[in-house]
């Protein structure tokens, strides 16, 4: 099975390139990764701070099904409406480490966007560990999650 979301990670370097195309606008697309209503939907997760600003922090916490709790945190260091992201990325207690993360929100028409995400890590380990968990599979599942109810929000529009 192909997935549409698509994870790049060359041999030997600390990052991943993540892209998706979107049947939604750019705006939406955008929405669905700064409001916290649409975001708790599509990522299944409880947002327990969003601050969309520069200098602004997040935390969102899961529970996996066992009912682990998972928590996730990072400072928002540059916000763009509608256009770009620039983050930290924590998995709290995760031996990943802190990434940086680039969004870039890109329109390809009136219903159409693309999104790309470049992540950056401490080291080539850190990021290889990230990879050997079923990252791809997972994000895959996410977005088209973020695909399924935003369409949804968009016809209620």
């Amino acid at each position: 099975m192909e997935y549409k979301t698509k994870v790049q990670a060359e041999a030997g370097k600390q990052d991943i390139i993540i892209t998706r195309e979107f049947e939604l606008p750019v705006d939406l697309l955008f929405r669905a990764y700064t409001e916290a209503d649409i975001l708790e939907q599509w990522m299944g997760t409880s947002v327990l701070k969003l601050e969309n600003k520069r200098h602004g922090s997040y935390q969102f916490i899961t529970t996996d099904p066992k009912g682990n709790k998972h928590g996730f945190n990072g400072t928002i260091h540059e916000f763009a409406p509608g256009s770009r992201i620039t983050r930290t990325f924590e998995m709290e207690n995760g031996s990943f480490g802190v990434q940086l993360e680039f969004l870039e929100f890109e329109p390809l028409g009136e219903e159409r966007s693309k999104l790309s995400i470049h992540s950056i890590f401490r080291s080539v380990e850190q990021r290889d560990g990230l990879l050997k968990l079923p990252f791809a599979y997972g994000i895959n599942m996410a977005h088209d999650r973020l695909q399924e109810i935003a369409v949804k929000l968009n016809h209620q529009a």
